[in-house]
This record gives structure tokens, C-alpha cells and sequence, in this order.
């Protein structure tokens, strides 16, 4: 015991000796411990993450314009991701994440950061249906005109399609689509933009209903049958009522005339997909001399692999996100596709300006206009 006094006392007088309290001590090390903590990031600001709700107006690939509180606010999301399941619907309710102070309508100092459902909206878009007369049906597009001379486009990649009695210019189809149609650039109240929709069918009947196979009847004694035969093809192009098609496993290329065949395409006629057609007589291989076609019908993408997969969209990549690209195809359609899971084997970086091939499943974006990309490829 007295050792340890003895200990205390001279551990006193040393800190006596130098000049130093023990309370002195004290103060310096907290003093040094909180100068310490107030030097970490003297220059750090602090970051502010904001949302502001409103409903699209327009979708350019990587600028998005709300309407909010009356007001009109046009924000860069070419470094954000679009998260929305329904897309890019004009009219749709949705929220813009991002980070920085909104200055008025002025979203330059801001960083977009995503784009989502506004889950705060109750209300949603309704499916709605429109009549026309064909003008021009391609892969991506089919643009129709009202009993009230208003033309439209609507997008159709992908799109469910049955024609019961064929489909030509000047035959009246029902498309039913979601969004709003958009008045045009040119002021032009004679026609409309449907770009920003989605459309879920097209058909020349409604409601749209594709009638079960129908069975061979039973010969009738003294009458010969045709025997049905079926070949495989992969799509070409299409140019309203023609159908372009090469043979299956063979160059050869015929342009089928749907004017008045029964067609359905459950996933579109999209460039590579497959179709079966229908025919009597003998194909000599090379021509349709000889045979007659009673109808063609298109593959179901939802009994498909992903492997045996053949719907693409080709075109020029005109803009781009966190996770999309947005391409500009030939037949003058803008096609948004999610590239997040995508094989991507193209040269080009995905770069505004390249020209790629994306082959999808319509089956993955039944209820959305932006495309699932299963793999990108050059052109």
C-alpha cells in the first residue's frame, strides 16, 4: 500500500515539475481529439435528394417533360433509370428522382437520378380503342384514319395482330392502346402522335377474338380433298398487305399477298420471327406457281425459349439512359429497349450514332413500351 502512494505522489510532482496540471493534460487531449473531428471533409456540402410528380408529356430518349401544378419541366435523364411498368405512356403518372435544388421550372442544377410510377396517384390510364382505315402497316408502325379524317401512327412492335379477312390499305382495324395521343409537332390538327402509347392489339374485329382452329371436314363421297401442307418461314419485311418471307434453311424469298388471307401474329411481324403458311398444292421450292395460300400465322412468343427467340428491332441508336437505349428504326418508329440484362456483342459503345440489331420476347413487355433486350448485336 505504501508503494502505490509513494507511486501517486511522485507521478504529481513530475507532472508539477514540467510545467503541466493534470487538468492541462486533460484539456489538450480533447482540445486535439476535437480538432481532429472538425477537419474530416471541411469542404464537403450537403446533398439533397428531392422528387417532383407530375404527368409525361413527352419522351425523347433521354429528356422526359412533366406537367406539374400546371407547370411544364423538362429534365436530362440521360444518367438516370427509367422504372416505370407501364414506359414512357404520354399522360402517365410519374415521379422524378433526383438530387440538387429545383429552381423554379429551371431543372439545370439538378441530377436526375430516376424515373418511377408516382405511387402517390390513385387514378390510372385507361385502355382505349380506336377505329381506322389502314394507310400503311409496317414491322414497327401502322398509321390509320378516322371517320373524322384524323390520322394517326401507333407503335405495333411486338403488337398482337389478327386479320380475319386480310389486310390491305383502306380496311377498317380497331387498335386498343394505352396513353394519350398527342397533338402534333406541326400544329396540324388533322393528325395526332401515337408514339407514346402502347398499343396491345390490332385487329379487323372487335371485340378482338382469334377463332380456334377449324378441323378438317369429312370428305364427301365423289370429292377430292386438298391436302393442307404447312412451310416455315422467317419474316423479311412488311409493307402493309405484303408480306416478305425466305424459305426456312433455304434463300429462297417470296412476297406473300395478304389482301385477303386470314393472318395473326401473337408476337407482331417482326423482322426474324417466324411464320407457318398454310397452303394447297406443290411447292416447287423456289415459287408460289402451283400452290394456294389459305393463311399464315406468326410464332407464339410465349412458348418460345429464350434460344429460339428471332423477333428483332434494327435501327440507329438516337439517344440513351442508365439503362435503356432508344433507336430510330426504318420504318421511322423510336423503340426504347432495357439493356441491363442484354448480351451485348456490338463494337460501338452503345454510342448515339451506332447501328445495332436487338433481338427481344414480345412476351416480356406485354404491358410496357419499353423492350426487354435479350442481346445487341451490330447491324
Amino acid at each position: 500500500m505504501k508503494k502505490l502512494i509513494t507511486i501517486g505522489i511522485a507521478c504529481l510532482l513530475s507532472l508539477s515539475l514540467s510545467g503541466c496540471s493534470l487538468g492541462s493534460v486533460i484539456d489538450r487531449f480533447t482540445a486535439s481529439d476535437d480538432a481532429a473531428i472538425q477537419d474530416i471533409n471541411p469542404e464537403s456540402t450537403r446533398v439533397y435528394m428531392d422528387e417532383i410528380r407530375g404527368e409525361l408529356q413527352n419522351f425523347t430518349g433521354n429528356q422526359i417533360t412533366l406537367l406539374s401544378d400546371e407547370e411544364s419541366y423538362t429534365f436530362d435523364i440521360s444518367q438516370a433509370t427509367l422504372e416505370c411498368s407501364n414506359g414512357m405512356l404520354a399522360g402517365d403518372a410519374v415521379s422524378v428522382v433526383y438530387e440538387g435544388q429545383l429552381d423554379s421550372t429551371n431543372t439545370g442544377a439538378v441530377h436526375a437520378l430516376k424515373v418511377v410510377d408516382d405511387y402517390h396517384q390513385m387514378t390510372t390510364l385507361e385502355d382505349q380503342t380506336f377505329r381506322g382505315q389502314v394507310q400503311v402497316l409496317t414491322a414497327n408502325c401502322i398509321t390509320v384514319k378516322s371517320d373524322k379524317n384524323q390520322t394517326v401512327t401507333f407503335p405495333v412492335t411486338g403488337t398482337e395482330q389478327y386479320y380475319q379477312a386480310g389486310i390491305k390499305a383502306g380496311n377498317w382495324v380497331y387498335i386498343h392502346y394505352k396513353g394519350n395521343l398527342v397533338a402534333a409537332a406541326d400544329g396540324n390538327a388533322a393528325t395526332a402522335d401515337g408514339s407514346h402509347t402502347k398499343t396491345f392489339s390490332v385487329s379487323d374485329v372487335d371485340p378482338f377474338n382469334v377463332p380456334d382452329p377449324t378441323p378438317t371436314p369429312a370428305p364427301q363421297e365423289g370429292t377430292e380433298v386438298k391436302k393442307e401442307n404447312k412451310l416455315r418461314a422467317v419474316i423479311q419485311n412488311i409493307q402493309t398487305n405484303v408480306l416478305q418471307v425466305s424459305i426456312e434453311n433455304t434463300t429462297t424469298v417470296l412476297n406473300l399477298d395478304m389482301s385477303a388471307l386470314p393472318c395473326y401474329f401473337k408476337g407482331g411481324a417482326e423482322t426474324g420471327s417466324h411464320v407457318n403458311i398454310i397452303y394447297t398444292g406443290d411447292f416447287n421450292g423456289t415459287t408460289l406457281d402451283g400452290i394456294s395460300i389459305l393463311g399464315i400465322t406468326g410464332e407464339n412468343p410465349d412458348k418460345l425459349s429464350e434460344r429460339d427467340i428471332g423477333f428483332t428491332i434494327s435501327g440507329d441508336i438516337i439517344a440513351s439512359t442508365a439503362n435503356t437505349i432508344t433507336l430510330r428504326t426504318y420504318d421511322g418508329a423510336d423503340i426504347t429497349c432495357n439493356t441491363e440484362k442484354a448480351t451485348n456483342s456490338s463494337s460501338g459503345g452503345l454510342l448515339t450514332g451506332s447501328s445495332v440489331k436487338i433481338t427481344f420476347n414480345p412476351a416480356d413487355s406485354k404491358g410496357t413500351n419499353i423492350y426487354t433486350s435479350i442481346k445487341i448485336e451490330d447491324l
